[in-house]
């Protein structure tokens, strides 16, 4: 199983990063504008090719996994249709979860495996969510989406 981020790696959230800037984060507001998000297409390219697999071998179910919360994820699928992206499962924020973004998605994580899904791989633009991937024993390929100050 190939896990994916959205934000970063398959969206361009950079229009709205300016949300969370300053001492008052508005978190409400950086995810309702998430629909407005232009794709990736690296990002989407990337994640099809590491799901297709190797050739002649056996393709990878992709998860998508999201700090999104799950109030927005009927706007996430419109999103994800509109432009092609190609996924098996949605993984998002349960709503008035506030924990970090590694927090969260290792809690999913442990789920996924809990009902016998394996994670080969992951890919994230979270250096945190890259560092919790591999902490979990998950190879994780880190894709700088440019939002994080490393």
């Amino acid at each position: 199983m190939l896990v994916v981020d959205v934000d970063g790696v398959l969206s361009d959230a950079s229009g709205r990063q300016h949300l969370l800037a300053g001492a008052e984060r508005r978190w409400e507001a950086f995810f309702e504008a998430s629909v407005e998000d232009p794709p990736i297409p690296e990002g989407i390219a990337l994640a099809g090719a590491l799901a297709a697999g190797t050739e002649g071998g056996p393709s990878r179910p992709t998860v998508l996994l999201t700090a999104r919360p799950a109030r927005l994820a009927d706007t996430t699928v419109a999103w994800l249709d509109r432009h092609g992206v190609p996924w098996d499962l949605l993984v998002m924020r349960v709503d008035g979860d506030h924990r970090s973004s590694p927090d969260v998605k290792r809690a999913a994580l442990a789920d996924l495996r809990a009902t016998c899904h394996i994670p080969e791989l992951a890919l994230d633009d979270d250096p945190r969510n890259a560092e919790m991937y591999r902490s979990e024993g998950v190879p994780v390929v880190y894709f700088h989406s440019g939002y994080y100050d490393l």
